[in-house]
């Protein structure tokens, strides 16, 4: 979808197939209201005495034709009061206004919402989230259905604005987030019949070719047996699906700046193991690898961007299926560390993958490393499906995670890494084992990941409530590409 900014002086002059138009609360007009309101003879104040529409946070009311004016029709969006609003509210009237605009099959709109403001955020963020907020609405799930939706009609978006390069830059930027969102939704979404180790390789490999800076490399079993990866290959030992760690390297900025890696789960679909899942809602377990996901989603934004920065992405896909040749509960296994592992349980396999994936993150010298993993169902419990759950190593990080977050409308919360909890883990086999019983599940995981991370600045990100959603509207979110988008954008920038 295009995005345009453009100085718009006169509402009933401007030529458009939709013109989208605030209504302040009680029926306040807006400027360009007031310029439609006199050019159509008092029309759109006979409708607001009639209670047509009062000005309410996204209310809306189509005017499929007026004579008066250039433009086709003119879709009247409620406002609220129009000034400082809440970033919530904000976020409802544009998700109002676009699903409108599908609704009545628009392809090209121009958004006069130039006398807006939002509460601690500048025309820039408003831009950026517009443009976010238009991309992400075009994406349609089509790969595996006979007859899929239409496609999305809405092809530009026209802003009311100073076309200068700060506000081209936000646009620029949430198309670029959005992108990536959509690209982790789709993966998500797709089976796990198609969505395997090998195709999260391939689309690594496709990334790369299309962004000069970028390069891919993939690591295949034996590979891993020969660094002594035993955690990850424990996982896919009961599949015929081999796993892959995918390796991929982005050079923006000069060679003697850290790269920030991260580390996505990807296991593209989890049964559970010997430790078999209940049969019901399993079907969602294909979403087990929306971290790899993310990971590519934010890399392909990146790309986009061109960012002036180092990353590396480090996928560690699999599958996790029972059969003769599966680990079984009480094996030990060794990880790429040294340190043994006693997997008291099968389903608890992505900080399995994870804990060598983060060992082999070590070798790249990284300035950060962030995990992404849809690890916990605790985190559900525990924080629903609003917030990401946030765990790192150092404090101040973690901020910097929150900040970005709060930026995009991704939000994260962080949450415990006390020493307190480490004892769950104790085994008498092993070094450590790989559960830590029904307390604090999500923080024991971290726990856990973290005795794999102590030599760089790291944080972990459980996205086990935010990465897809269930029930009618069942599908992946693209989350947290936003907040992993906006955290790299900011290092760029510094």
């Amino acid at each position: 979808m295009e995005c345009v900014i453009k100085t718009i002086e006169q509402a009933a002059s401007h030529n458009s197939p939709c013109l989208v138009i605030p209504i302040f609360n009680k029926g306040t007009l807006s400027r360009p209201a007031r310029q439609i309101d006199k050019a159509s003879k008092g029309l759109i104040g006979t409708l607001i005495k009639r209670g047509d529409i009062e000005g309410k946070v996204g209310q809306t009311l189509l005017i499929p034709a007026l004579s008066a004016i250039k433009a086709e029709r003119v879709l009247l969006l409620g406002c609220g009061s129009g000034k400082k609003l809440s970033q919530g509210d904000f976020l409802k009237l544009v998700r109002q206004l676009l699903t409108q605009l599908a609704k009545h099959k628009v392809s090209h709109a121009t958004l006069l919402l130039d006398e807006l403001s939002v509460s601690g955020h500048d025309k820039g963020w408003m831009i950026s989230q517009l443009a976010c907020q238009g991309e992400l609405a075009s994406y349609r799930y089509h790969k595996t259905l006979s007859k899929p939706k239409p496609a999305s009609r809405l092809k530009r978006l026209t802003f009311d604005g100073n076309n200068n390069k700060s506000l081209r830059t936000a646009s620029h930027q949430g198309r670029a987030i959005a992108q990536g969102m959509n690209i982790a939704k789709e993966l998500g979404n797709l089976p796990g019949n198609l969505c395997t180790p090998n195709y999260l390789a391939q689309q690594a490999r496709r990334l790369a070719r299309q962004h000069k800076k970028m390069t891919t490399s993939i690591l295949d079993e034996k590979k891993m047996r020969e660094l002594g990866m035993g955690a990850l290959l424990s996982v896919t030992a009961g599949t015929e699906q081999p796993a892959k760690l995918i390796v991929i390297e982005y050079k923006g900025a000069a060679k003697s700046q850290k790269p920030h890696v991260l580390v996505g789960k990807g296991i593209t679909f989890d049964s559970g193991g010997i430790s078999i899942k209940p049969g019901a809602r399993m079907d969602e377990m294909k979403y087990d690898m929306c971290g790899a996901a993310s990971v590519i989603g934010t890399m392909a934004a990146v790309g986009e961007l061109a960012l002036a920065v180092n990353v590396v992405a480090i996928i560690a896909a699999a599958e996790n299926l029972p059969s003769g040749a599966a680990t079984k509960p009480g094996d030990v296994v060794t990880s790429m560390s040294g340190q043994t592992i006693e997997v008291l349980n099968t389903d608890a396999e992505g900080r399995l993958v994870l804990c060598d994936a983060l060992t082999y993150a070590a070798r790249f010298k990284p300035a950060s490393v962030i995990d992404i993993a849809t690890l916990t169902g605790a985190c559900v419990v525990a924080l629903g499906k609003h917030a990401t759950a946030l765990y790192s190593n150092q404090d101040d990080f973690a901020a910097e995670l929150l900040a970005a977050g709060n930026a995009v409308n991704d939000r994260a919360w962080q949450m415990p890494l006390w020493d307190d909890y480490q004892v769950q883990l104790n085994s008498n086999f092993a070094d450590i084992a790989n559960i830590g019983g029904p307390e604090g599940g999500s923080i024991t995981a971290a726990c856990f990941l973290s005795r794999f991370s102590k030599d760089y600045r790291w944080a972990h990100l459980d996205i086990a409530g935010t990465a897809w959603v269930s029930g009618a509207n069942k599908g992946a979110t693209g989350r947290p590409v936003g907040l992993l988008t906006q955290y790299l954008i900011e290092k760029s920038a510094g």
